[in-house]
């Protein structure tokens, strides 16, 4: 039964909705300054161990500083520079780290990508081998130099013992220019492959099915498919891995210094490159200012070829955007 009111007499009148209470100052402050809160521990961080490391190298490599008297700085300018560049020595470090990032980089990234290939098969085990793809990437840089020493021996090596069974001589690895070079390239090639192979894989997988479904369709092989299906979708990722293995070469340091334990890069620096022949000016004979600006060199150096892989990667883009 519905109660209604009396006839003329008039309907209790509708609350207002109650009106939304205005955020305090505080409120609205925090609203806009949260933001910035939440990332700067990032450029806090970045500001200490990033871009004031790297201003003050700048400022470094204008004076002479020795290690002994830090705090004695000579007023130099590009006296570091000048020195730098009529030193034979790094010329000889630059190409040194040229051919080494060379005989490392293109076969890795071959390798990678062939290997990336067939674990994107399905496979028996493929998760362990996926698995063990990393092994090498997570074993101590020190550990795996000290091995590969031991492996390219003169005298006793496994490598030269190999040689010897199909009826080559014994080869230097230590003293040889070209032999060394190819010593210490093996073994970035042997860290490093797996990881860009992992890379490759994740970009594989990325690849719409529909495509190669179409291309199996059409009558394509595997390796069509390959070429004109797998290549173009992985260009980012070959531009990546390209740009993250040329900054490696340039820094390339931990497996020369290791591989015979002098920071000159063998007897006649053939395998001495930037970042070893910087540790030398720097520890070895002291010379601080000319270490800094060595750094710098090579972050230029770096800067200049990255810009250039870059600039190749977009026209290229474009000349594939007007076809």
């Amino acid at each position: 039964m519905t109660l209604t009111a009396p006839a003329g007499t008039a309907a209790p009148p509708t609350p207002p909705p109650a009106r939304a209470a205005r955020p305090s100052a505080v409120r609205r402050a925090w609203r806009t300054v949260s933001p910035y809160a939440f990332i700067a521990p990032f450029f806090t961080l970045f500001a200490a161990f990033g871009l004031f490391p790297l201003l003050y190298t700048a400022f470094v490599s204008l004076y002479r500083v020795e290690l002994q008297t830090p705090g004695d700085m000579e007023w130099r300018g590009l006296g570091n520079y000048t020195a730098l560049f009529a030193d034979e020595f790094f010329w000889i470090s630059l190409r040194n780290t040229f051919t080494i990032g060379v005989l490392s980089t293109v076969p890795q990234l071959v390798m990678a990508l062939g290997l990336a290939h067939l674990l994107n098969y399905r496979l028996r085990g493929r998760t362990f081998f996926r698995t063990a793809m990393l092994l090498p990437y997570a074993t101590s840089v020190a550990a795996a130099t000290l091995v590969f020493a031991q492996l390219f021996g003169r005298d006793f090596g496994l490598v030269n013992y190999v040689l010897g069974l199909v009826g080559f001589g014994p080869v230097d690895w230590q003293t040889g220019t070209v032999a060394s070079q190819i010593a210490v390239s093996t073994i970035v090639i042997w860290r490093w492959t797996g990881y860009n192979a992992l890379i490759y894989l994740a970009g594989m997988q990325s690849i719409p099915s529909e495509l190669y479904e179409a291309a199996e369709m059409d009558g394509a092989s595997r390796w069509r498919q390959f070429l004109h299906v797998t290549l173009p979708g992985l260009r980012p990722t070959i531009v990546f891995t390209v740009v993250v293995s040329t900054i490696g070469a340039t820094q390339l340091f931990g497996e020369p210094l290791l591989y015979e334990g002098s920071i000159s890069g063998g007897i006649s620096h053939q395998y001495q490159t930037l970042g070893l022949y910087m540790y030398e000016q720097g520890w070895g004979f002291f010379h601080l200012g000319r270490a800094a600006a060595i750094a710098w060199v090579m972050f230029l150096l770096i800067v200049v070829l990255v810009g250039a892989n870059a600039l190749l990667a977009r026209r290229r883009t474009r000349k594939e955007a007007r076809r």
